[in-house]
C-alpha cells in the first residue's frame, strides 16, 4: 500500500500548458480525496514538491516527491536530463517559445541539412549559457519573468553546462527536429536562440518533452488521470 505521507516518488507525464506547480496542486487533491475514501480521515498536512521545474509549454517527465521523499528532490534534480523537441528556423520570440509572438525574422536561404547538422556538433560538450529572462531564476530578490512581465530588462549571467548529446533527428525546414541529453540547469529555449544565432539567421523552441531523468524514464510515468484512476481503484478494491 501507498504511503504518501511516509513518502513516495511518483512519475507524471505533465500535460501540455500546465505549469509544475499545478501539477503538485492537482496531486495533492487528489490524495487527499484517496485518503477521505479510505475513511482514514484526510492527511493533515502532506509534504509534497517535484524535482526539476518543466515550462507551461512543455510536457514530459515530472517526478513528484511526498513525504520523507521530498529530501531527495535535490538529488533527482542533479540528474542528467534527456529532451526532445522542434526549433523554428528563421524567427525568434522574447520567451525563445510560442508564449509571445515572433519579434524578429531572419534570412533562411544559406542553411543548408550539412551546415545544421555540423552547428549542433558546436554545442556538445561543456560550454557557457545565458538563461532566457523569462525564466524562474533570481535576480536580486525577484524571479527574471516577473522582471521580464514588467517590461524590463536585466543582466543574467551565463554558467556553464553539459550537453553530452546533441542529435538532429528531422530536417524540414523550417522545423528541425532534435534530441538533447544534458547537465541540470540546462535551459533549451536558450540552446534554441544559441542554435539559430550559430546559424547566422534567428531561431525559438515550438515544442519540448522531456523523455529521462537519470534512470527515470517517460515511459513509465502515468498522466494525471492515470494516476487518479489508479488511487480510485485502490479505494474501490478496499471497499470489497
Amino acid at each position: 500500500m501507498k504511503d504518501y505521507r511516509a513518502g513516495e516518488v511518483i512519475l507524471i507525464h505533465k500535460p501540455l500548458t500546465w505549469t509544475s506547480f499545478q501539477v503538485v496542486n492537482k496531486m495533492k487533491y487528489i490524495i487527499r480525496s484517496w485518503e477521505r475514501s479510505k475513511k482514514n480521515g484526510e492527511i493533515p498536512w502532506l509534504k509534497i514538491g517535484h524535482a526539476g521545474t518543466l515550462d507551461p509549454l512543455a510536457t514530459g517527465l515530472l517526478i513528484v516527491c511526498t513525504g520523507k521523499q521530498t529530501k531527495n528532490i535535490e538529488t533527482y534534480q542533479a540528474q542528467e536530463k534527456e529532451y526532445t523537441g522542434t526549433f523554428f528556423i528563421g524567427a525568434t520570440t522574447p520567451c525563445y517559445d510560442l508564449e509571445k509572438e515572433i519579434d524578429q525574422r531572419f534570412p533562411t536561404d544559406h542553411i543548408t541539412e550539412e551546415l545544421i547538422i555540423e552547428t549542433a556538433k558546436k554545442f556538445t560538450g561543456t560550454i557557457q549559457q545565458t538563461p532566457p529572462l523569462f525564466s524562474a531564476i533570481w535576480i536580486d530578490g525577484k524571479r527574471a519573468y516577473d522582471i521580464a512581465r514588467e517590461g524590463k530588462t536585466a543582466e543574467i549571467k551565463s554558467k556553464e553546462i553539459t550537453i553530452s548529446e546533441f542529435e538532429i533527428t528531422r530536417i524540414a525546414l523550417p522545423e528541425v527536429d532534435f534530441r538533447v541529453v544534458c547537465s541540470k540547469g540546462t535551459y533549451i529555449r536558450s540552446l534554441a536562440r544559441d542554435f539559430g544565432e550559430a546559424l547566422k539567421s534567428g531561431a525559438h523552441l515550438t515544442a519540448l518533452c522531456r523523455t529521462r531523468i537519470g534512470d527515470y524514464k517517460l515511459s513509465d510515468a502515468l498522466s494525471l488521470e492515470e494516476f487518479e484512476s489508479m488511487l480510485k481503484a485502490d479505494s474501490v478494491s478496499d471497499l470489497k
